[in-house]
C-alpha cells in the first residue's frame, strides 16, 4: 500500500493488495426554438370562454438540498484562501508549460520510472509512512467504467460542472492511453469518484467496504479521518497482487473552489490509472509536489501513453521495463535512437 503527498496540496493514493488486509467548465448551450408564422384563412371568432374562478395552483418546488455543516463551511473558507495564495504565487497553472518547461526523451523516461515504478508511502503497523520504495508497473487490463456520486449537500451547479468535466476528461484519457475508459452508472462502474462534503466523507466507510471487498481498515481510516491538509485521495485495488487493477475509488472534497477541485479530479483519476508516485524532476507535470501545474500536461499525457504501451505489462520491475521505457520515450519524442 502506498500514500503519496504533494507539497502544500496533499493528495493521496492507496494501493490495496490482496496479500495485506493492505478537475473543465463546460459552456452552457442556449437553444432557441423558432416557429414560423404562416398566414391562415380567417375563421369565425369563437365565443369567449367563461373565466375560471379557481385560484392558480402553485408549481411544485424542487426538493431543497440539506445544508452543509459549519465544519464544512469553515473548510470551504480555508480552501478558498489556499487557492488564492497558490494563484498569487503563480501556481496551479493550467497551460501546457511548453514555453518554459521543455523536456527530452531521457527526462521523460526517467520521470516515468520514478512515477510509475515507485511508491512514495507505505503502510507500516497500520500507519502511513513516507518511504519511497521500488514497486512494479500497475495499470488496468480490464475496461475502465467511471462514475461520479455526489453528496446530498452538493449543489446542482457543482454537480453539472463536475459531471461535464469528467465526461470530457474520460474521453481524453481514452484517446491518450488507447485503453477503453468511459463514463457509466455507479452500478456498472469499477472506478468510483465521490464528490462529498465533510460529513458525507466521514460516513463513507461502509460504502468503501462495499466497493472494495477486503479493503484494509488502514485505508478506510485514511479516508474517514482525512486531515484538512490532505485535499483528495484515490484508492486502487490490485486483488491478485500482479499489477492489474480491478477497481478504484477517488475521494474529492466538495469544499474546494473550482480550480482546486478540477486539479484533484485530474490528478487522482490519472493516478488511479497507474501513475502512483511524484517526482521533483517532473516538469511540466501534475506529478510534482510543487503545485505548479493544476491540470494534466503534455508530459503527463506522454507518461500515460507509456504506461499503456503494449510493450509494457503489469508486474514489470524497473529493471525489466527500462529498455522498453527508453525506446518508447524516444519514439514519443520523435528522437532517433
Amino acid at each position: 500500500m502506498n500514500f503519496e503527498t504533494r507539497g502544500g496540496l496533499k493528495r493521496g493514493r492507496l494501493k490495496q493488495r490482496a496479500a495485506s488486509p493492505r478537475r473543465v467548465l463546460a459552456g452552457a448551450a442556449l437553444c432557441l426554438l423558432l416557429t414560423a408564422c404562416a398566414k391562415l384563412p380567417l375563421s369565425p371568432i369563437p365565443a369567449p370562454r367563461p373565466v375560471s374562478t379557481t385560484p392558480p395552483q402553485p408549481r411544485p418546488q424542487a426538493p431543497s438540498r440539506p445544508e452543509r455543516s459549519a465544519t464544512s463551511d469553515a473548510l470551504a473558507a480555508y480552501y478558498a484562501r489556499a487557492q488564492i495564495n497558490l494563484l498569487a504565487q503563480g501556481l496551479l497553472r493550467s497551460d501546457t508549460g511548453a514555453q518554459d518547461a521543455p523536456f527530452t526523451s531521457w527526462q521523460l523516461a526517467r520521470n516515468f520510472e520514478t512515477i510509475a515504478l515507485n511508491d512514495e508511502y507505505t503502510g507500516i503497523g497500520g500507519e502511513m509512512v513516507a518511504r519511497q520504495t521500488a514497486s512494479v508497473l500497475s495499470r488496468w487490463e480490464v475496461p475502465v467504467t467511471l462514475s461520479v456520486e455526489f453528496g446530498d449537500t452538493v449543489g446542482d451547479a457543482m454537480r453539472n460542472r463536475d459531471t461535464e468535466t469528467l465526461r470530457g476528461f474520460t474521453a481524453r484519457l481514452a484517446r491518450v492511453t488507447g485503453h477503453p475508459i468511459r463514463m457509466g452508472s455507479p452500478e456498472a462502474a469499477n472506478f468510483h469518484v465521490f464528490v462529498v462534503n465533510e460529513d458525507e466523507r466521514v460516513a463513507l466507510g461502509p460504502r468503501l467496504e462495499q466497493l472494495i471487498p477486503g479493503i484494509s481498515q488502514t485505508a478506510v481510516r485514511t479516508v474517514v479521518n482525512l486531515p484538512r491538509s490532505t485535499y483528495c485521495v484515490v484508492l486502487a485495488s490490485d486483488p491478485q497482487d500482479d499489477g492489474a487493477y480491478q477497481s478504484a475509488v477517488a475521494i474529492i472534497r466538495a469544499e474546494h473552489p473550482d480550480l482546486m477541485r478540477l486539479s484533484c479530479l485530474h490528478e487522482e483519476i490519472a493516478q488511479g490509472l497507474g501513475l502512483a508516485n511524484d517526482s521533483p524532476a517532473a516538469r511540466p507535470s501534475i506529478f510534482n509536489d510543487d503545485e505548479e501545474f493544476a491540470t494534466l500536461t503534455p508530459m503527463d499525457e506522454q507518461l500515460l501513453r507509456m504506461l499503456y504501451d503494449p510493450r509494457l505489462t503489469p508486474g514489470m520491475t524497473a529493471d525489466e521495463a527500462r529498455a522498453s521505457v527508453n525506446a518508447i520515450a524516444r519514439e514519443l519524442m520523435g528522437e532517433s535512437s
